[in-house]
C-alpha cells in the first residue's frame, strides 16, 4: 500500500512539474478591475509565471476550503468537548460514591471490591 501512495505522488509530481514547464510565460496579474483602479488613480499589477497563477489559485482554494470545513465543524467539536467534560465529571462522581460504599470497611475487602 505504502509503495501505492509513493506512484501516486511521482504521477502527481510529474504532472505538476510538466504544467509548470509548460506555462513558464510571464502574465500580467492585476490586483483590482481596470474601472475601480481608474477611480483611485492606482494600477497594481505584477507580472507572474503562469504557473504560479494557476498553483497559487489551487493552493488559495485548498485553505479557504480548509478554513470553510474548520468553522462548519465548530458544533461537533463543542459537541464533543461538552460530553468529554460531562463523563470526567461522571467519572469523579462515580470514584466519589465508590469511596462512600467501602467507608468503614476492611481495606483490603474494599481494594478486592473495587477490583472487581
Amino acid at each position: 500500500m505504502r509503495y501505492v501512495r509513493y506512484l501516486c505522488i511521482a504521477i502527481f509530481a510529474v504532472a505538476l512539474i510538466s504544467v509548470a514547464l509548460a506555462n513558464r510565460t510571464l502574465v500580467p496579474l492585476k490586483i483590482l478591475p481596470t474601472e475601480i483602479a481608474g477611480l483611485f488613480a492606482v494600477n497594481p499589477q505584477v507580472e507572474l509565471p503562469l504557473f504560479l497563477v494557476i498553483l497559487g489559485s489551487i493552493v488559495a482554494g485548498l485553505l479557504v476550503g480548509f478554513v470553510w470545513e474548520w468553522i462548519r465543524e465548530y458544533g461537533q467539536r463543542a459537541e464533543a468537548a461538552k460530553q468529554a467534560r460531562e463523563m470526567r465529571r461522571l467519572e469523579r462522581e462515580i470514584a466519589r460514591l465508590r469511596g462512600e460504599k467501602h467507608e468503614g470497611k476492611d481495606e483490603v475487602l474494599a481494594l478486592l471490591d473495587q477490583a472487581s
